[in-house]
């Protein structure tokens, strides 16, 4: 995979949206929060929101205008995204369903990098074909050698995927100043108790 402005993320949120997977299509996946919780917020409400979400992601977006039919695709391929991520990482079968809907996004006319006047690699094309780029992602990456490097976030309720690239492969959080400190406070406060 290339490192592509809009396909790399960094530990943020940008326009609302958490960016902490290491690509764009783990970040595709904590669109939709609370995932181990009760209470669920699907941050695709409205064809605007994949809009916005790909630039947030730092794609070069055209201005088409985004639809259900955009709308329903992205969040299909999220959902497939996280069901064949749970899948490898579980060593569960990787339910046909789910990898029927993110083979054929793949399969789409999907956005070329660019290189820009800085020299700078960029994704620029219609949400369509970025989301084609995103389930390519998603493919090259689940069918990889660094397949067996994506977890999920060990913090309490959080759902989140991320690529570890750590050298010694044993991250466990989506992001240490948010989900690894609130774990380290609450053993903190534990022992405290316990007299530790």
């Amino acid at each position: 995979m290339l490192p592509v402005k809009g396909s790399v993320s960094h530990e943020e949120t940008r326009d609302g949206f958490r960016f902490r997977g290491g690509l764009a299509a783990l970040d595709l996946t904590a669109t939709l929060t609370g995932r181990l919780k009760e209470t669920q917020r699907d941050l695709l409400a409205r064809p605007e929101d994949v809009v916005r979400w790909l630039r947030a992601a730092e794609f070069e977006c055209g201005t088409i205008a985004p639809d259900d039919h955009l709308l329903d695709s992205a969040r299909r391929l999220r959902e497939a995204i996280y069901t064949l991520t749970m899948g490898r990482i579980t060593g569960q079968a990787l339910p046909a369903r789910a990898r029927t809907v993110l083979n054929s996004i793949a399969r789409l006319p999907a956005a070329a990098p660019e290189i820009d006047s800085d020299g700078r690699a960029r994704l620029r094309s219609d949400a369509g074909a970025l989301l084609a780029f995103v389930a390519r992602e998603a493919v090259l990456l689940l069918g990889g050698e660094m397949a067996d490097r994506v977890r999920q976030c060990e913090g309490d309720g959080c759902a989140i995927l991320f690529l570890d690239t750590s050298r010694s492969g044993d991250r466990r959080w989506c992001s240490m100043a948010a989900c690894g400190n609130k774990r380290k406070v609450a053993e903190f406060r534990r022992r405290k108790r316990e007299g530790r």
